[in-house]
């Protein structure tokens, strides 16, 4: 396809609505402005005409940015014109393979694609071949090949948005794993709020035991502020101390030929007696 490019003075461009993707003030930003500086604008930005003047950017968010940077008064772009539904497509599937994307980013940006196609398949009585949840299937499908992935992660992605604020900042964070904010995102906005409260002041978050739970408690109206405080100061099985001894370091207090597993009982049995002589000492000292 052969198009024309444009140059657009900067002022002109303006960002895309409910963009999923940020424009972080970073390295890698300096690095694209330098780039610029020496080299131009290799690659186009694509936009489309805005209504009220000027143009929405669909692909070039941070080359726009860079751009500002480095001081360039104008752009190189691709004009298209595109309703909507076809600017989000093209504008997630402009920043499949960049090379650091948020959870955050990919939650929103799979689902206003999935909700794009779906109307697309609305408009275009695509439904009419199938249920709303088939449509729904096919979209996920299509979401999945194209990013990728499979339609479930694509789904696990998607619930990250019924996420609080605070909690998905955690999960871009990696305070939160990945597969617990999964389950927590089946909570209540009231019951993530007590979850955050909680974790703020026990310095702990949820294993993916935990959040299992809560979501469990939840379905079945049972998860308040209590059940929540239960669940969070248990201790996990990664914050028990552990001690461990050396084979080589107590082998001679051993008949030779003894297993790790006699030895193991061995020490067993004597810090039993240890325990019940101590016990003994503390009660002749009543």
């Amino acid at each position: 396809m052969n198009e024309t490019v444009t140059t657009i003075p900067i002022e002109k461009l303006h960002p895309f609505p409910d963009n999923p993707y940020h424009v972080a003030d970073n390295d890698e930003l300096q690095a694209i402005a330098e780039s610029i500086r020496k080299h131009g604008v290799i690659s186009p930005l694509v936009v489309r005409p805005r209504d009220g003047g000027g143009y929405e950017i669909i692909s070039g968010h941070r080359r726009k940015a860079a751009c500002e940077k480095a001081g360039i008064a104008a752009v190189p772009a691709f004009i298209r014109e595109m309703d909507r539904n076809a600017a989000i497509i093209a504008l997630v599937d402009s920043n499949l393979h960049r090379e650091h994307v948020l959870p955050s980013e990919k939650a929103w940006a799979y689902k206003m694609k999935l909700d794009a196609i779906k109307r697309q398949g609305q408009r275009n009585d695509l439904a009419d071949s199938g249920t709303p949840d088939q449509l729904g299937q096919k979209s996920r499908e299509r979401v999945a090949v194209d990013v990728g992935t499979s339609a479930t992660q694509v789904q696990r992605y998607i619930r990250l948005t019924e996420l609080i604020p605070p909690l998905l900042e955690m999960v871009d964070s990696g305070k939160v794993a990945f597969s617990p904010a999964v389950e927590l995102s089946y909570l209540s906005e009231k019951e993530q709020e007590a979850l955050l409260e909680t974790m703020g002041s026990e310095e702990r978050t949820p294993s993916l035991s935990q959040a299992q739970r809560m979501k469990k408690l939840s379905a079945n109206g049972l998860l308040d502020m209590d059940a929540i405080f239960k669940i969070m100061i248990e201790e996990k099985p990664s914050q028990r101390e552990q001690i461990k001894l050396q084979k080589e370091s107590i082998k001679d207090y051993f008949p030779k030929g003894y297993t790790a597993q006699q030895m193991e009982q061995t020490i067993l049995k004597l810090l039993e007696e240890w325990k019940k002589r101590r016990e003994r000492g503390r009660e002749n000292s009543r």
